[in-house]
């Protein structure tokens, strides 16, 4: 297995997810045309991650915009991590907000209401 990097553009976050550490990386904005396309090699990675390495979760997410069908991929996400939890899977999710964007902040905090996995939720100045 592989860390997984994809590089930010216009439309997409960055992803880097580091297999050694168990630290997930999600940065920047996400309106892809097709969020499917995007998101699923990043939900295969987390499932072999899952299966192949059976370790720590860290995922860090700092966003500065997220449209409604990336929203529903980070549910999808969630919902892995929530399982491996609830397996005993250690999960832990930092969600960066910047400090007076709201909606970000509101954004993490409806994702992790269902979930049992600690959220911290960590602002930042720009």
């Amino acid at each position: 297995m592989d860390n997984l990097h994809l590089a930010k553009t216009k439309h997409t976050m960055a992803i880097n997810f580091d297999k050694e550490n168990g630290i997930l990386e999600m940065a920047g904005s996400s309106y892809p045309e097709n969020a499917l396309d995007f998101f699923g090699p990043v939900i295969d990675w987390i499932k072999n991650y899952i299966t192949e390495i059976n370790k720590k979760i860290v995922m860090n997410i700092s966003l500065n915009y997220i449209n409604t069908s990336s929203t529903k991929c980070l549910l999808d996400i969630f919902e892995i991590l929530e399982q491996y939890h609830k397996s005993s899977g250690s999960v832990y999710v930092n969600w960066y907000y910047e400090e007076n964007d709201e909606d970000i902040f509101e954004t993490g905090e409806e994702l992790g209401e269902d979930f049992h996995f600690p959220i911290d939720f960590i602002s930042y100045k720009n």
